[in-house]
């Protein structure tokens, strides 16, 4: 039977050791990675929902001056929301700019809408801030 030397002793403990930490910090960062991944799609659903919700208030800004008869009675009071409309967890505030122009003698009227949606909780550059705009151009 072969004697270990007294320098060899105790390096399996150590072996050990050292594949416990390093199973640990694998552990961690699979955990911390998995987080990461959760927060993103959720931020990507938010997203597209605050997409939607801006197409509904520019749809709405649209369906609005659609209604008017009388181009030249279009200002900003009449087709921009006084206070932001409230769809699900969004705050969509609607602008327009009225532009008339005269082309061939005939007056035109040009009409530039914003529509901006952002989460209603929340600052901006914190994690759950969501915000999308679109904006869209008619002619009357």
């Amino acid at each position: 039977m072969k004697r270990l030397h007294p320098a060899q002793r105790g390096f399996a403990a150590i072996a050990a050791i050292f594949l416990v930490v390093v199973l640990a910090a694998l552990g961690a960062f699979m955990l911390t990675f998995s987080n990461t991944q959760q927060l993103t799609s959720a931020q990507d659903i938010q997203g597209s929902r605050a997409y939607w919700a801006a197409s509904a208030g520019l749809e709405w800004g649209i369906a609005t001056v659609s209604a008017i008869s009388d181009p030249s009675t279009i200002s900003v009071a009449t087709c921009s929301t006084a206070t932001p409309i409230v769809i699900g967890a969004f705050s969509v505030a609607v602008t327009c700019s009225p532009a008339a122009y005269s082309e061939a003698g005939t007056n035109k009227y040009i009409l530039q809408f914003r529509s901006v949606a952002s989460t209603t909780s929340g600052a901006a550059g914190s994690i759950g801030y969501i915000e999308r705009s679109l904006s869209a151009s008619i002619e009357q």
